[in-house]
């Protein structure tokens, strides 16, 4: 029997703003179409669904962006039988172009002019008319429901499990120089774009090895330099979790956009400690059993601050595309 085929995957991003206190969102127009929509597109291949969503933006209405809460997606048959999901994030920009005034704009010079001619801000309100496809609104009503809850300004804080490094058995040196296998040296590299789609600005991480090797490429591209952190360890950790605790605690409080990047035997504590700092449904979707996170996965949790002090809104995982051959 013949195996149904993957599904066509998609991703974007409602890009918001508050402009003299109201909600706007931005739409694009699709002349093929004659419809507005959400920036959005493909995934091309070997890429994550984060890094579609801030390239489709940038392409299409020439904004850098910073990905926030995950919004709910959309799913649907596609004319030649095959099933279509489109994965959609709130999203701000990320300094050019968010202070510019209301009116149409042409997308940017590498947009396809017979795909994209032109995108506009829409007061939330408007959106939801001007909106072609009544689906459409559906990403938008969560998007307005966590601006009225006071819960759309929101900063992440990554917490990245090292990637793959040459196994214990077949390495003669110590344990915290151990370093990354080939492979795991490819998924450092394609956590870079992942990283950035989220604004890291701040990295910290364990000082051994595999753990530095797997920030080392982001801390580069970006311009930082990493805060190596003896406590992330495994032998800081077994001998103290509680500061592993208060480590993570800080960071959690600390609202700049975070990577903290540590070993398979530290994340329960990381975890318990996010989950101190979430509501039940948030808890509840929090990785539960071991190994907890991949080598190279990364949580991304997202924080703001509420009537009960900073707390984790949403959270979602993201997996390397590098496997080994």
């Amino acid at each position: 029997m013949a195996s149904a085929p993957s599904p066509v995957e998609a991703a974007g991003a409602l890009v918001w703003r508050v402009r003299a206190g109201r909600l706007q969102v931005a739409l694009v127009h699709r002349p093929r179409y004659r419809d507005w929509s959400w920036p959005k597109g493909k995934l091309d291949p070997g890429e994550s669904a984060p890094v579609a969503a801030v390239r489709e933006v940038e392409e299409e209405i020439g904004l850098d962006v910073v990905l926030g809460i995950p919004l709910p997606g959309l799913g649907y048959r596609l004319s030649d039988g095959r099933h279509k999901v489109v994965h959609y994030w709130a999203a701000r920009a990320a300094g050019r172009g968010d202070d510019a005034p209301l009116g149409a704009r042409p997308p940017v010079a590498h947009a396809d002019r017979t795909e994209i001619d032109g995108w506009e801000w829409f007061d939330a309100d408007d959106a939801a008319k001007r909106l072609t496809r009544g689906d459409d609104r559906g990403p938008l009503d969560a998007l307005v429901d966590a601006h009225g809850r006071g819960r759309l300004a929101t900063s992440a804080l990554v917490v990245a499990r090292h990637a793959q490094a040459r196994k214990r058995s077949q390495w003669d040196g110590t344990e915290d120089d151990r370093p990354l296998t080939g492979l795991g040296l490819q998924q450092a590299e394609q956590m870079v774009p992942v990283l950035a789609a989220y604004g890291v600005g701040r990295v910290l991480t364990s000082r051994w090895e595999r753990c530095t090797a797997t920030v080392a490429p982001y801390a580069a591209a970006s311009g930082i330099e990493p805060q190596v952190a003896d406590g992330l360890t495994e032998a800081r950790h077994d001998e103290s979790p509680a500061r592993v605790g208060a480590m993570v605690r800080e960071a959690i409080d600390d609202l700049r956009d975070t990577v903290l990047c540590t070993h398979r035997p530290v994340l329960p504590t990381v975890l318990d400690v996010l989950a101190e700092h979430s509501g039940r449904h948030v808890a509840d979707a929090l990785p539960r059993e071991n190994p907890f996170l991949a080598p190279a996965e990364v949580l991304v949790a997202h924080r703001g601050v509420t009537h009960r002090g900073v707390r984790v809104l949403a959270v979602e995982l993201h997996t390397s595309s590098a496997v080994a051959g």
